[in-house]
């Protein structure tokens, strides 16, 4: 264990399916068997930064009285995320509805149930406060994901993945190290769509770094004085992409945590980052498609070169 990261977020059970497309309004077709798997972005990202990142991970976050609960909880468990910090509340477990199509490429609906109880108390404020690295998601209240942002130590970082997306309070803003996002959401965010460099530099007037994911075309870290770089993506075929953004996040803010920086370590960590992301679209369902993190540093040894 390198560094200790604390996730704040959603963990969810998914309902998946395989489909030959996704459905049109209106439309009714016939998919495959459901599938019923440990997910979340939270949770995900926590099994990530533990398993792939190799991090001290704590998970913050709330799930219901049900059974759901605890395929969640076991999970968590076994992956080595600590769950002390799970409040259990009166409330359905998070649920999300996923179709998934040839292409690995998805569609998902959620309910978010538990997620919209998630707060930060004492014993939460305790674990951020002790933490290299907190990261967060949108998936739940924004009031909790500032009050996490708040708790960090100085000298700590506090990275977002933005999504889904939803326009920022200042007072969140004001808290970021590191943005996360895709185009979609940095588009969203900026408020017009452009090329990532062009996104990128509009979002560095807010936040410090910014990490802009291009799915196969791997990413762009963009911080304020340093000339934008492009972190180049492994070739892989696609088998579900459920969950390999929250894989990348996790991995991102677990290898941040080891190197203590969002300076030049940010642009490693987002190679590691990257080739985990890889690994995990190669494999079915989001928490069990996390690899290990001996394979994740093999294959980042193999990826090309930066690109400016």
């Amino acid at each position: 264990m390198t560094g200790r990261v604390v996730v704040v977020g959603s963990a969810n059970v998914d309902l998946v399916v395989d489909v030959p497309r996704h459905p049109a309004g209106g439309e009714t077709i016939l998919g495959g068997d459901l599938r019923r798997t440990p997910g979340g972005k939270g949770a995900n990202q926590a099994v990530a930064a533990v398993r792939a990142g190799a991090a001290d991970t704590t998970f913050v976050g709330a799930l219901g009285r049900d059974e759901s609960a605890d395929l969640l909880l076991a999970s968590l468990d076994g992956a080595g995320v600590r769950t002390d910090t799970v409040d259990r509340v009166d409330a359905p477990t998070g649920t999300a509805l996923i179709t998934v199509s040839p292409d690995g490429e998805n569609a998902i609906v959620v309910a978010p149930g538990a997620n919209s109880r998630v707060r930060v108390g004492a014993a939460q404020a305790r674990r951020i406060a002790a933490a290299d690295v907190v990261l967060a998601q949108l998936e739940i209240p924004l009031d909790a994901v500032v009050a996490a942002a708040r708790e960090r130590r100085e000298g700590a970082l506090f990275v977002l993945n933005a999504a889904p997306s939803r326009d920022l309070p200042d007072t969140l803003w004001e808290q970021l190290d590191v943005l996360v996002v895709n185009e979609h959401e940095a588009a969203d965010l900026v408020g017009r769509a452009a090329p990532p460099e062009e996104l990128a530099s509009a979002l560095l007037a807010r936040v410090p770094a910014v990490v802009v994911t291009l799915g196969a075309g791997g990413s762009l870290v963009a911080r304020r004085g340093a000339e934008p770089l492009r972190v180049p993506a492994a070739e892989v075929v696609a088998v579900d992409t459920t969950g390999a953004g929250d894989t990348y996040c996790g991995v991102l803010a677990a290898a941040l945590a080891g190197a203590g920086t969002a300076g030049s370590g940010l642009v490693q960590a987002a190679r590691l980052a990257g080739a985990a992301g890889a690994l995990a679209v190669t494999r079915p369902g989001a928490q069990d498609a996390v690899p290990d993190a001996a394979d994740v540093v093999a294959l980042a040894g193999r990826l090309p070169a930066d690109t400016k």
